[in-house]
């Protein structure tokens, strides 16, 4: 994957101490070791990469983890963005979570560790013990590669990446960071809720899993028209839901959470997959090159199936939600409860005992790194249920049976050749202004 950056200073020279000192990026104190901490009072210093709704949402969320923690540094590719990110987690009410109404006495970035462009991330990342990745997910394997090269405890939204030449930075990378002992928690947070922890737990009330089916189906996302002026690059990343190299279409970037629960209760990933999907509504110049609709057939190598779907279609039937199919009985998740094939009732979760995922995904992280502990190792996972999702794309983008292994090995790499305003990505507008879609049948992969 390339990572050509806006600037005559390269990747190792940003990592360079030295260098950095020499030019004022940052402050010797700030040089802290991400496994020194000892106890809690110890500041954790957080950097926050990716400035949007999603990232602003984390930030908060490690601000009220408990733990002795400050965000010290932020970076986005647009300066609105931070700018606007900065206001929210710094004028925020948080009282009615819990909280002494705000969390701004945590925030300490001044002018100088706000960072603007697509090389942010480099002057980011060495202030901080533990990173927030929460950009587009095409930039997580290259922001995640830097941030385990530099020793950093990571939290990184899904998907991790929205092509096979991605997710193999993204285990590589994985691979290290075990190695190293940082713990990485991925924003797949249904492996942090209380009622799927104890569906899980009891899984083998109903038997050898032999099918599963998954659903997230509602009506869609935003649109940014487009402004004079931009570039071709400034457009798509401000519409980056709409176009795979940034977002990897809505069955990466939304439906790996159902995906990646069945992947989970299995403990196995697919081997193939096939299936079919289009724009059948959201098909106009403003929504790029993704479907609105995908229905996806994986097989396991146990011979199970999972018959996975996903339509972003105004005024349709909404769900989200999983259902796991045994020898003797199901699991329905959003329910939160298990049956035998009669209907009758074997477990029931409380739903007074629920949490917030969302938040849980980092109290537990930051209560593990403030004692020094290491225990979270999930990007592993992230990046094989990210590749369940591309494999499901990649089958539906070309009607075939794809496989896994193929998939993987294909050599396919959506990202643009360097990473500036100026440069333009792969999939471009035609003379009208519409992109290439995918057509089954026409399309291949390998």
């Amino acid at each position: 994957m390339p990572n050509n950056l806006p600037n005559k200073n390269s990747r190792r020279e940003f990592v360079k101490q030295g260098g950095l000192i020499s030019t004022g990026i940052i402050a010797a104190p700030l040089m802290t070791n991400a496994n020194y901490f000892s106890g809690a009072n110890d500041t954790i210093k957080i950097a926050l990469i990716g400035c949007g709704g999603r990232g602003t949402g984390a930030a908060l969320q490690a601000l009220q983890s408990k733990q002795n923690v400050k965000l010290v540094a932020m970076a986005d590719a647009f300066r609105d963005r931070l700018d606007s990110c900065y206001k929210n987690i710094t004028s925020e009410d948080l009282s009615d979570a819990g909280t002494n109404g705000s969390v701004k006495n945590l925030v300490d970035v001044p002018e100088e560790r706000k960072f603007v462009g697509f090389d942010a991330y480099l002057k980011a990342i060495p202030l901080a013990d533990v990173v927030i990745l929460a950009t587009p997910p095409g930039f997580r394997p290259i922001h995640f590669e830097e941030a385990v090269n530099q020793g950093k405890h990571i939290f990184m939204e899904k998907p991790v990446a929205t092509d096979p030449e991605g997710v193999k930075k993204v285990l590589a990378a994985a691979a290290i960071a075990k190695s190293k002992k940082l713990n990485v928690v991925v924003g797949l947070q249904r492996h942090y809720q209380n009622s799927y922890r104890e569906l899980f737990k009891r899984k083998d009330l109903i038997g050898d899993i032999t099918s599963a089916q998954a659903w997230w189906n509602n009506d869609g996302v935003w649109v940014n028209p487009r402004k004079q002026g931009q570039t071709e690059m400034e457009y798509q990343m401000r519409n980056w839901y709409y176009f795979n190299w940034l977002c990897g279409d809505h069955i990466t970037e939304q439906h790996i959470h159902n995906i990646d629960v069945i992947n989970w209760f299995k403990g196995s990933y697919p081997v193939k997959a096939q299936g079919f999907g289009g724009r059948e509504v959201r098909k106009g110049k403003d929504h790029g090159e993704i479907f609105d609709h995908h229905f996806v057939e994986f097989h396991y190598a146990d011979g199970s199936i999972l018959n996975s779907q996903c339509r972003h279609i105004p005024k349709t039937s909404a769900k989200v939600d999983e259902l796991i199919v045994g020898t003797k009985g199901k699991i329905f998740c959003g329910a939160a409860n298990i049956r035998d094939h009669k209907g009758g009732l074997l477990y029931q979760f409380d739903k007074k005992l629920e949490n917030d995922p969302y938040q849980n995904e980092h109290v537990e992280l930051f209560a593990v790194i403030a004692k020094g502990e290491y225990k979270f190792a999930d990007a592993e996972n992230g990046a094989k249920s990210t590749m369940t999702s591309i494999l499901g794309r990649m089958a539906t983008y070309s009607g075939q049976v794809v496989e896994w292994d193929k998939a993987l090995n294909s050599g396919l790499n959506l990202q643009p050749s360097a990473y500036t305003w100026d440069t333009m990505p792969k999939s471009l507008p035609d003379e009208n202004g519409n992109y290439k879609i995918a057509v089954p049948g026409v399309t291949k992969f390998y």
